[in-house]
């Protein structure tokens, strides 16, 4: 087994697995594909295919038994806290998919459990790594829109999930909420990453306008305020396809602005006729996403985001659900405040 590379323990065998094997494959030089653990066999062997994987029924006997270096989890939503507070106490490196946690207890462990064993967390916030975000977000830290107004985000699509095939997803017990935390979680970091501050205020107004099968909403709209000053809005849903021309992703500042559809990028200086379009190269999300993580812990670096991200991200969408139940504008807590209310509770 390759040393220079950083040997991935996969727990988690289930749909989005298999983009993160993809992600491995496409990255031999910097990953190993040690072991996957899953409880059941036939999902871990097809998950594992000819790569050599070890196979485990569980993730505590793959962690105290295989050689890896990280896990990489591919779980519920209910059972990332778990895994991730096991692996850092067993002093393996974590990549986690979205959500981080479902609850500030959660982030409470998860974050104490990081800071103990002192590895490394990032979250799986694939979306960071299209080339249009990329380049938003240099033209955004290089001033090309001069100070930062307004961020807007956008994620909706015709789900088809229904009661037979829904499964966890559709207990708010297993799934933390409804779309918000799941698919809304997407546009949620992404409006954090391209904002750049801390989310102090949140309101919300959910709907289920199709999946009324579900607990959750299947539909949100949230408005967030950052300490610096810009306002952030997104629009999420299960229940339909986007208008045409609504954005994945636009800013305003006051020297331009910038629109993408998640593939091009345009921006356009204040006072211009005519927008810079970019014409960008597609990547493989998941493949740059590993290929980040890989180097994260052989060079010592700092994933684009940790914990840190990850709870500020689930703070937004905790005061969106108190927001959204009390008909209120609602506070984020800080990842300190989030921590230490937990931990004196």
């Amino acid at each position: 087994m390759p040393t220079n590379t950083v040997r991935i323990g996969l727990i988690g065998a289930g749909g989005i697995a298999g983009a993160h094997v993809a992600g491995y494959l496409r990255n031999p030089e910097t990953v190993t594909f040690a072991a996957v653990a899953d409880p059941v066999r036939e999902a871990a062997e097809r998950r594992a295919g000819d790569s050599g994987a070890a196979i485990y029924a569980d993730y505590t006997t793959m962690l105290a038994e295989a050689e890896i270096d990280a896990v990489d989890i591919c779980l519920p939503h209910h059972l990332h806290k778990d895994a991730i507070v096991a692996a850092a106490r067993a002093g393996k490196h974590v990549l986690c998919e979205k959500p981080l946690c479902l609850t500030p207890e959660e982030a409470a462990e998860v974050d104490a459990a990081v800071a103990e064993s002192g590895v490394t967390l990032m979250c799986a916030h694939n979306q960071l790594f299209l080339p249009a975000v990329a380049q938003a977000k240099k033209l955004i830290e290089e001033g090309a829109l001069g100070r930062l107004y307004e961020v807007r985000t956008t994620d909706s699509f015709f789900n088809d999930f229904d009661p037979s095939n829904m499964g966890w997803r559709a207990h708010a017990s297993t799934s933390g909420g409804g779309e918000l935390i799941d698919t809304g979680y997407h546009p949620t970091y992404l409006l954090l990453h391209l904002a750049g501050g801390s989310p102090v205020e949140v309101t919300a107004m959910l709907a289920t306008h199709r999946l009324t099968f579900m607990e959750g909403e299947d539909s949100a709209q949230v408005l967030v305020r950052f300490d610096n000053g810009v306002l952030g809005s997104l629009v999420t849903s299960w229940a339909y396809e986007p208008a045409d021309g609504t954005e994945k992703f636009s800013a305003v500042g006051e020297r331009g602005s910038l629109t993408s559809d998640g593939t091009s990028l345009a921006f356009r200086a204040r006072g211009d006729s005519e927008p810079t379009v970019y014409e960008l190269e597609p990547v493989h999300e998941f493949g740059e996403e590993i290929a980040h993580f890989a180097r994260s812990i052989l060079d010592g670096t700092r994933p684009l985001h940790t914990q840190k991200e990850g709870i500020e991200v689930l703070g937004i969408i905790l005061a969106a659900y108190e927001s959204a139940q009390n008909r209120t504008i609602a506070p984020v807590r800080s990842v300190r405040e989030l921590v230490t209310s937990a931990t004196a509770d």
